[in-house]
């Protein structure tokens, strides 16, 4: 084995589960936000977290509104992934820049992606500074799934967004 830094590790790896982060803004309209940091914490009681950028326009919704959607995004807007990854949300409606067809679940006034495998609808309990990024430590609410959805991952550390296949 030879040294390695971790971001290379992260490309070593792969795939890794990736997500779209639906927060609520300002004006009701729907924040996508693109991570691949997350897991299940635990089962009883249900507990997820996720890891976002302190910048990040979404990590600031969800820390304001204490609510939020993870969704497991489709194959079909593998694309649309890469680009949330990439785009503020802080100054761009996402959902139109990208012509994401959305849905709304009964249980939530955030709406999410149409093409989505899983959605797990969170209440955030706390938030740890960890470097450069806050950890969301989330109460899971409610989860939706959709099997006919293949699921997409990062590949590569995050240079390829497709499904495992």
């Amino acid at each position: 084995m030879k040294k390695i830094n971790l971001p290379q590790a992260s490309g070593l790896t792969s795939p890794n589960p990736v997500t779209l982060v639906c927060t609520q803004k300002p004006d009701g309209s729907t924040n996508l936000a693109t991570v691949s940091w997350w897991t299940y914490l635990s089962f009883n009681p249900c507990i997820i977290g996720y890891a976002m950028a302190k910048t990040s326009y979404s990590g600031e919704m969800v820390r304001e509104n204490k609510k939020v959607i993870l969704t497991i995004p489709g194959t079909a807007i593998a694309e649309t992934v890469v680009g949330c990854g990439s785009t503020t949300g802080r100054d761009t409606d996402k959902v139109n820049k990208f012509q994401v067809e959305m849905q709304k679940l009964p249980t939530s006034d955030i709406e999410i992606p149409l093409h989505s495998r899983v959605a797990i609808q969170c209440r955030l309990k706390e938030f740890v500074e960890v470097g450069d990024h806050y950890l969301y430590i989330c109460d899971v609410e409610e989860v939706y799934g959709n099997e006919e959805e293949e699921a997409v991952f990062a590949w590569n550390g995050y240079s390829e967004i497709r499904s495992a296949k």
